[in-house]
């Protein structure tokens, strides 16, 4: 399971993990869309997905607990060290990580600059301007930022030099 992909003056991915926030990233309100949902299910056939989160609303194990994704929900101190910490522990540069808090920017920051992909994502909560200045890419909406990896030659246009 991978997504792979050479884009020109960026360099190469070997993407193998996805690991996102939930709240404000893969949720809006703490809900997910059904189009979000489906998504989440094909990209399970490419990359092993981890949701870390604070679970803001209490409901990411309803909304996410039927889908092939690990959950952790975090401990409300350190969130941001802990995700960082998590994504170092699997390969930081084999990680697609999503985030929009500023509990997000020392998990997509160490993930871009270890050769990962860091996408900041606005679900219609905002995104923090530290996150959002850590990432590789930003992206308004879920879906699209889960279709880059559907369909990478979206990453590749975004991303060649």
């Amino acid at each position: 399971m991978a997504v792979k992909l050479p884009i020109p003056g960026f360099g190469a991915l070997d993407l193998r993990y996805l690991v996102s926030d939930y709240t404000g990233t893969l949720a809006r309100g703490g809900k997910v869309t059904a189009a979000t949902e489906r998504r989440i299910v094909q990209l399970a056939q490419l990359l092993e997905i981890h949701i870390l989160t604070a679970d803001t609303f209490g409901t990411v194990q309803r909304e996410l607990g039927h889908l092939p994704v690990t959950i952790r929900i975090l401990e409300p101190d350190r969130q941001d060290v802990r995700k960082q910490g998590f994504a170092a522990d699997i390969g930081a540069g084999r990680v697609v990580a999503l985030g929009n808090g500023n509990n997000d920017r020392l998990l997509l920051g160490p993930v871009k600059a270890a050769g990962g992909l860091a996408i900041a994502v606005d679900n219609g909560e905002g995104c923090a301007v530290e996150t959002l200045l850590a990432a590789n890419i930003f992206v308004s909406g879920i879906e699209n930022a889960l279709d880059l990896l559907l369909e990478p030659d979206r990453l590749k246009a975004t991303l060649r030099f």
